[in-house]
């Protein structure tokens, strides 16, 4: 959910030619290193850099500081429709630190919640890895493993981190659409499995259609076309619970209808299982494994270790598991084992497992009309890009991760309870006045070979 600059931007911001290369100020960002792993050699560092995504940036006129976009408002004079607006208006670069709170040392990327500046104020914000200037680096994750390192313990309920990988281009649509200049360099492309309607800038247009504040929230906006793909939420977590997820989508596309889109009543229409299948130790019915104390305590640094198995062990094959590892102070956590009646006690993702708890759950497995983890598997071979945020949710307050959801539902029902927040928790506009200063810090991200990237035996890892 987009709720980024509450006040307006001064019209003197640093700009960019939107849709176009800067030539007023350029658009740096923010080096990362990360890690490229083999079983026996060891982790090799890769020189990386994160980007801003689109949707949380400014934009201004091409030929003058006139604005286009402020926060959540369009400027209806210069953006008379979706096309022209993308025509003539730009993009700005980004002050990554002082106006997004987003800094980067070494191996360690840190996202703050709120950050206050001369321009106004910035909620939240999601950056994804660029392996060039103008590229989004494409991961291919079939038979393989990927890791990293994440602090969460800033995080209450109600706001979350997230690290995922999306079905995005990597150019980020500008050789597909030709009016999207700005392309990766300037973090245009975001899809994901919600179809979400705030991304601003979609297919080189300008998402102004329809743009109007949900109903829960005024500070929170949406337009008429959602951007729908495959996504594989690897961490979605705060203090007090955390959930990995797979959501297969039948194909990328600009949804602008509510069927397609899966909005309101019409969820399992979607081009995508807005649902997922998702992982949650606690939904589970184990309570303690992730919390502060627990086995794995969130009031330090974790290890978050991720395995895509393929029917033949090789990159080629159908996937159909994906397993989680933790290790924290030096020892390794296995993932927790399903404990609720009529679910066999599986401990990863596969497709029997998914079947089995929305069995249990009372859900509807669209999961599996979805084509589930081959579907997703499939959609790998292309390679993911990788996201990561720092959010709060207007409309459900986060209580689908670590609360109590649906709230109306009888907490008694499996499934139901999935955190130990309350029910009265996650209104951001407490979460803005209590926590501004909560942060999220990923790093020692690594990728490669299955049991590369954590110390195994002698000689291997790193």
């Amino acid at each position: 959910m987009f709720r980024r600059i509450l006040v307006l931007f001064s019209v003197f911001s640093a700009v960019v030619h939107a849709q176009q290369v800067s030539v007023l100020a350029p658009e740096t960002h923010p080096l990362l290193t990360i890690y490229k792993c083999t079983t026996c050699g060891g982790c090799q560092p890769q020189t990386r850099s994160v980007v801003l995504d689109a949707s949380w940036r400014s934009a201004h006129r091409v030929t003058t500081n006139e604005v286009c976009l402020s926060g959540n408002t369009w400027n209806r004079i210069v953006c008379i429709d979706p096309v022209l607006c993308a025509k003539v208006c730009a993009v700005d670069s980004a002050d990554y630190a002082g106006q997004y709170g987003i800094t980067t040392s070494g191996n360690s990327l840190r996202l703050r919640y709120v950050t206050h500046h001369a321009e106004g104020t910035n909620v939240g914000s999601r950056v994804f890895l660029l392996e060039s200037d103008n590229k989004y680096q494409k991961f291919s994750l079939k038979n393989r493993e990927f890791a990293f390192d994440v602090d969460a313990s800033q995080l209450p309920c109600g706001l979350k981190s997230s690290l995922s990988f999306t079905e995005m281009d990597a150019d980020g649509g500008s050789s597909k659409f030709p009016d999207n200049k700005a392309g990766a360099k300037f973090g245009t492309g975001y899809c994901d499995a919600q179809c979400p309607h705030e991304v601003k800038w979609q297919n080189g247009e300008a998402n102004l259609l329809d743009w109007f504040p949900t109903s829960v929230d005024t500070r929170a906006w949406r337009g008429k076309y959602g951007a729908c793909c495959t996504e594989v939420n690897l961490w979605e977590a705060n203090q007090h619970s955390a959930a990995y997820t797979a959501y297969p989508c039948i194909q990328k596309a600009r949804c602008d209808n509510v069927i397609d889109c899966g909005d309101w009543h019409d969820r399992y229409n979607s081009f995508c299982d807005k649902d997922g299948c998702d992982y949650n130790s606690h939904r589970l019915n184990d309570k303690t494994l992730f919390g502060s104390g627990k086995a794995i305590d969130t009031t330090k640094k974790i290890t978050v270790i991720t395995q895509f198995i393929t029917h033949d062990n090789t990159p080629t094959g159908n996937l159909v598991e994906i397993r989680r590892i933790y290790r924290q102070n030096g020892i390794v956590i296995q993932n927790s084992r399903v404990n609720i009646p009529g679910v066999p006690p599986h401990d990863s993702l596969t497709d029997g497992f998914c079947s089995a708890q929305k069995s249990a759950f009372g859900d509807r497995n669209y999961f599996e009309e979805m084509g589930g983890l081959s579907r997703v598997g499939r959609v790998m071979d292309d390679g993911l890009v990788l996201g990561m945020s720092i959010l709060d949710d207007p409309e459900r307050h986060l209580l689908w991760l670590d609360g109590t959801f649906p709230p109306d539902r009888d907490s008694s029902e499996p499934g139901v309870v999935r955190g130990t927040c309350s029910l009265t928790s996650g209104n951001p506009t407490d979460l803005e006045a209590e926590s501004p200063n909560a942060s999220v810090t990923f790093s020692n991200i690594r990728y490669g070979d299955i049991g590369s990237t954590y110390p195994t035996r002698s000689g291997c890892g790193c």
